[in-house]
């Protein structure tokens, strides 16, 4: 991939110093997914591993909503005359989508507001960071839609963040979440009343940063939920061993003794 040449059909992608930005453009249905965007997410997070000018990405929804999730007339229509096998390649292919944003290996932060819904919330909880306005709403609505709370990894990943009762009422019930719920809760980082700006000023921030490194520290995040303390500290062991041959390590110590700022380069 090439961020700068970079054109997707079923979102819109700009990119600038080292941050992409992704945002989700179909505002007058509060930004549902498709099977089509579902599919090009999927291939844009997956393409990014192998991007090394980006540093960091940001998602987000256009005309102030993130996403109200899956187009009930494009998807959940359509789902109901499918078979078990169709069914199920459909299910695979977004659960591909929440795997693509967990290995790639720039952190992700989203940036949230008005409806977070749906499959929405999922692409938030996949994200590594989430930063919400003050009027934000999350809502894991799959039960009502008859479905089960377990959907894209939602039952292994939402307790991790926000605890295993909390995760519980909020996929067994459907309601929403509040951005205040969602702060105290540890699902948002902040709330912010221009959550773009501020998604952005942090992902500049991080591609400044030693991304090599950032990309170890993701990479074990997800690794060590399956791990005992004893294997997952041998990892970090292993893994802080190889940031210590880098360059961005070498710089780092140089720039200290010297009174200096670090100036990474992601080597």
């Amino acid at each position: 991939m090439n961020p700068a040449d970079y054109r997707p059909v079923h979102f819109l992608w700009a990119y600038a110093d080292g941050v992409a930005t992704i945002t989700l453009n179909r505002p007058e249905r509060k930004n549902p997914l498709t099977f089509d965007s579902y599919a090009e997410l999927r291939d844009t997070f997956r393409a990014l591993a192998g991007a090394k000018a980006v540093k960091a990405v940001v998602i987000a929804g256009a005309g102030g909503n993130f996403s109200s999730g899956g187009d009930v007339h494009e998807i959940i229509g359509p789902l109901t005359e499918r078979d078990m096998p169709g069914l199920l390649e459909f299910t695979r292919m977004t659960g591909d989508l929440v795997k693509a944003m967990r290995a790639c290996p720039q952190p992700i932060i989203a940036a949230l507001e008005g409806v977070c819904a749906g499959a929405g919330a999922i692409v938030a909880m996949a994200s590594d960071i989430r930063i919400a306005a003050p009027g934000t709403k999350t809502a894991f609505l799959f039960t009502r839609v008859g479905l089960a709370g377990c959907d894209m990894g939602a039952c292994a990943i939402l307790p991790r963040i926000i605890g295993q009762g909390r995760a519980s009422e909020l996929l067994f019930t459907g309601r929403v979440m509040t951005a205040e719920e969602g702060e105290r809760w540890g699902f948002h980082n902040r709330i912010a009343e221009d959550p773009l700006a501020e998604a952005r000023a942090l992902a500049r921030s991080l591609a400044d940063g030693p991304t090599f490194a950032h990309g170890i520290t993701k990479t074990q995040l997800n690794a060590e939920w399956a791990l005992s303390l004893e294997t997952a500290i041998e990892m970090e062991a292993q893994a802080q061993a190889i940031c210590m041959t880098t360059n961005d390590f070498r710089r780092a110590y140089e720039a200290f003794a010297a009174k200096k700022t670090p100036e990474f380069r992601g080597d």
